[in-house]
């Protein structure tokens, strides 16, 4: 939380920039254990021109990334963790459920499961309606900036 109580914007957090910011704002955190984020999928996301075309679709990769960041949120909410960076160490138990589309709002939210000075690892939901999209264990590094 800020100094007058609201939530950061994920760009106070994050290193990540369009056209590699997949979060549009942070709807819960809790510093070093959970973050919700949310991130609407307007259509004109650059790679959404060739995956696929006629038919856009965001690619699974993508929405992990976008779990990772929302994980990446909570991990760096944590004092003892600014001004470091959470790389990805692996992706394990990734499972595709629906398909993400142009107009569609995907409620991003991780769990960390562990945490330590070196790294840890988070179980992330991504979710549309309600419906889950995508599922993921992310496995992370922190090293200095």
């Amino acid at each position: 939380m800020t100094a007058n109580g609201e939530l950061p914007r994920p760009t106070d957090l994050l290193p990540h920039r369009p056209p590699f910011l997949f979060l549009d704002e942070l709807v819960e955190l809790d510093p070093g254990v959970r973050a919700v984020a949310s991130w609407r999928v307007e259509g004109s996301e650059p790679f959404l021109a060739g995956h696929f075309p006629g038919r856009p679709t965001v690619p699974g990769v993508i929405q992990v990334e976008a779990l990772a960041q929302a994980g990446a949120c909570a991990v760096l909410a944590e004092g003892r963790f600014s001004g470091r960076l959470p790389l990805f160490g692996g992706i394990e138990r990734a499972r595709f459920r629906r398909q993400v589309v142009p107009g569609d709002t995907l409620r991003l939210e991780v769990s960390m499961t562990r945490l330590s000075a070196r790294g840890g690892k988070g179980h992330g939901v991504a979710s549309v309606d309600g419906n889950i999209a995508a599922e993921a264990d992310l496995l992370f590094v922190i090293v200095n900036a």
